[in-house]
């Protein structure tokens, strides 16, 4: 038996037919059919097709309709608020506040060094540098600026909500 096998196998001894549908469909980064996730999950397709329509009633994922099969993607609204959960988990409000601050000197960052102020400015710079190499690198970037503008938002919801997010969350410094 391969190692991929083994690990299938054991993956679904210790976990549920449920929750091997849940963790592949909440990580998906585009819509996906049934029988794709059923196949990532290692389960029957009509057991994903059950499993999926119960997280599409939970409000986990979405479903929407394909040119020849029903897709399924994570609902942003429910991918949102676990984010904010998964920051706000062991971090206080100055917490919070040194994160954005992190996130802001990245940013500040690749603005200084590439003379830019935003990352779609960096993506037209991609268009005309010299070189292949510079033209992966400045997308690259210009993605992980996506990425941390994204972060740098929940950061500040979370701030600005913190008192009504952190129920239960780490008390904030005297």
């Amino acid at each position: 038996m391969s190692s991929d096998a083994s690990g299938i196998e054991t993956w679904k001894k210790n976990t549920s037919a449920f929750d091997r549908v849940r963790s592949v469909a909440v990580t998906l980064s585009e819509p996906r059919s049934a029988d794709w996730i059923a196949d990532e999950a290692a389960v029957a397709g009509n057991t994903a097709r059950d499993h999926l329509g119960r997280l599409v009633e939970m409000n986990v994922l979405q479903r929407q309709t394909g040119e020849q099969a029903t897709l399924y993607q994570p609902d942003p609204l429910y991918t949102r608020m676990r984010s904010l959960r998964e920051l706000l988990d062991g971090r206080d409000r100055d917490d919070l506040i040194d994160v954005r601050a992190e996130l802001l000197e990245q940013i500040e960052s690749w603005s200084e060094e590439y003379n830019v102020i935003s990352a779609n400015e960096l993506r037209e710079q991609a268009a005309t540098v010299e070189t292949a190499e510079q033209t992966r690198e400045l997308r690259r970037v210009a993605a992980d600026w996506d990425v941390v503008r994204y972060r740098l938002k929940l950061v500040e919801d979370a701030i600005e909500h913190y008192a009504e997010y952190s129920s239960g969350a780490a008390p904030a410094r005297a």
